[in-house]
C-alpha cells in the first residue's frame, strides 16, 4: 500500500506539471523552423562563371559584331549589353526573394503575384492588382530579357531595376510596405539574415540587412530571366528547318516595309527600347492615358508608350498597356486598320511615322500570328522555391 502511494506521487508530480504545460503552450503560436538550403554557387543557364565569382552572359548572339548589322529585322544581328556580373549566391537570394510574400505589407503578394513564371513573367490580366484587390492602371509586362532593357514601367519613368522596383514595393496599392517595415520584418528572419551574409560575404556578420542588397539580389536574380532560344532564335543561327512554310512567311510580312513590324519591334530583342505613340484605344469609358508625355514632361509624347519585347508574346494575353486586346490577331488586326483610327476625337496625338495603312490580308494576318508564336521559348524558365526563408506559402 506504501508502495502504491509513492507510486501515484510519482506519476501526480510528473503529470501535473506537463499537463499544466500543455494547457500554456496550446494556445502559443509554435516557432517553425524552415530548412532552406545553402544558395546556388552555379551559374543559370544562359551564364558562365569567371574567376571572380560572376555570373556572365554567354549565348550565340555574343559572336555578331553589333547591333543591327544586317539591318533592320536581320537575321544575324546582335544583343545590347546585359546587366550582368552578379554573383550565383545573389541570384539564388533574389530568386528566393522575388517569390516571396513577405515584401508586401501584408505578406499577400509577391513579385511574381504580378510577374508569374507560368504566365511568361506577366499576369494574364487586362491591368495588374495590387493588395486587397487594388486595380492597377496597367498591365504587367513580361521580365523576360529585361536585363537589356534601359528604360523600364510602359512609360520609362525608371532606368535600373533597382529604380523600377521601389516603386511597386512602397506603392500604396501594389505591395503597400515602407522601407522601415520591410527591413524590419526582413531582419527578423533567421534564414534570410544567414542567406544574406552568404551572398554578400565581406558584409559585417552583425550589420542588418540593407535595402539596397535587397533591391540588388532582386535585380540580379530578374536580369538572368533570359529567352533567347525559340524557333526563330534557332532559324536565325542558320538552322534553317527550324521554322515552316507559314512562319517563314509570317517573317517576311513582319520584316517588310509593307508591315514595317521590324522597325520598331527590331531583332533579336524584338524591341528598339524607343517610345511610341500608336493611338491605342483605352478601355471602353476610360480617358487616354498620357503614357510618357508625364515623367518626360513632353506633349509631343503624350500617349507614347515604350515598344515592348515580343518575345514570349503567344504567353502574355491580353495585349497593349491596358490590355485592351485578347488576342494577337486581334492586336495585329489594329495595326493593320489605319493611322489613328482610335484615337479620341479630342486627341491630337503624334502617331508614330511608322503607324500607316498596310492593308494587310487575313491570310497575311494569320501568317505574321504564325510567325509570332516562334517567339515562344521557356527552357530557361527558373525554378520556383518550394519553401521560402520566410516561411510563408509562395506567391504567384
Amino acid at each position: 500500500m506504501k508502495k502504491s502511494r509513492v507510486v501515484l506521487k510519482i506519476i501526480i508530480s510528473v503529470a501535473i506539471p506537463a499537463i499544466l504545460a500543455l494547457v500554456f503552450f496550446a494556445g502559443q503560436r509554435p516557432t517553425a523552423y524552415y530548412p532552406v538550403p545553402l544558395l546556388k554557387s552555379t551559374c543559370p543557364p544562359g551564364f558562365k562563371l569567371n574567376a571572380n565569382n560572376e555570373c556572365i552572359a554567354r549565348n550565340l548572339y555574343s559572336q555578331y559584331a553589333t547591333t543591327n548589322k544586317a539591318g533592320v529585322g536581320g537575321l544575324k544581328s546582335a544583343l545590347p549589353e546585359i546587366r550582368d556580373g552578379f554573383s550565383p549566391q545573389q541570384i539564388d537570394l533574389g530568386r528566393y526573394l522575388f517569390f516571396d510574400p513577405i515584401l508586401s505589407v501584408d505578406q499577400t503578394i509577391s513579385c511574381a503575384s504580378c510577374h508569374d513564371p507560368n504566365k511568361g513573367f506577366s499576369d494574364g490580366l487586362a491591368v495588374s492588382r495590387g493588395i486587397d484587390g487594388h486595380k492597377l492602371k496597367r498591365a504587367a509586362p513580361s521580365l523576360y530579357n529585361v536585363g537589356y532593357l534601359k528604360k523600364l514601367f510602359w512609360d520609362g519613368r525608371a532606368s535600373t531595376l533597382e529604380e523600377q522596383m521601389l516603386e511597386p514595393l512602397f506603392s500604396q496599392v501594389e505591395m503597400g510596405n515602407t522601407p522601415e517595415n520591410l527591413l524590419s520584418t526582413v531582419n527578423e528572419v533567421d534564414n534570410y539574415k544567414k542567406l544574406f551574409a552568404e551572398a554578400f560575404p565581406n558584409k559585417p556578420m552583425d550589420e542588418p540587412i540593407l535595402l539596397k542588397e535587397i533591391t540588388k539580389t532582386i535585380a540580379a536574380f530578374q536580369s538572368t530571366l533570359v529567352s533567347l532560344n525559340s524557333k526563330y532564335d534557332q532559324y536565325a543561327h542558320g538552322y534553317d528547318q527550324a521554322l515552316n512554310k507559314n512562319e517563314i512567311e509570317g517573317l517576311n510580312i513582319f520584316r517588310s516595309f509593307v508591315a514595317r513590324c521590324a522597325e520598331c519591334h527590331t531583332p533579336p530583342l524584338f524591341t528598339n527600347q524607343q517610345f511610341a505613340v500608336i493611338g491605342t484605344p483605352e478601355p471602353e469609358g476610360l480617358p487616354l492615358d498620357p503614357g510618357a508625355e508625364i515623367p518626360f514632361d513632353d506633349k509631343s509624347l503624350r500617349g507614347a508608350f515604350k515598344v515592348p519585347s515580343l518575345r514570349n508574346i503567344a504567353l502574355t494575353a491580353p495585349y497593349m498597356h491596358s490590355g485592351r486586346f485578347k488576342t494577337l490577331r486581334e492586336t495585329v488586326q489594329f495595326y493593320t486598320d489605319g493611322r489613328g483610327h482610335a484615337v479620341p476625337e479630342d486627341e491630337n496625338l503624334l502617331i508614330h511615322w511608322h503607324i500607316w495603312e498596310p492593308n494587310l490580308t487575313d491570310y497575311e494576318m494569320d501568317r505574321l500570328v504564325d510567325f509570332l508564336k516562334t517567339l515562344t521559348d521557356e527552357s530557361f524558365k527558373p525554378e520556383i522555391p518550394e519553401v521560402l526563408p520566410s516561411g510563408l506559402k509562395v506567391s504567384t
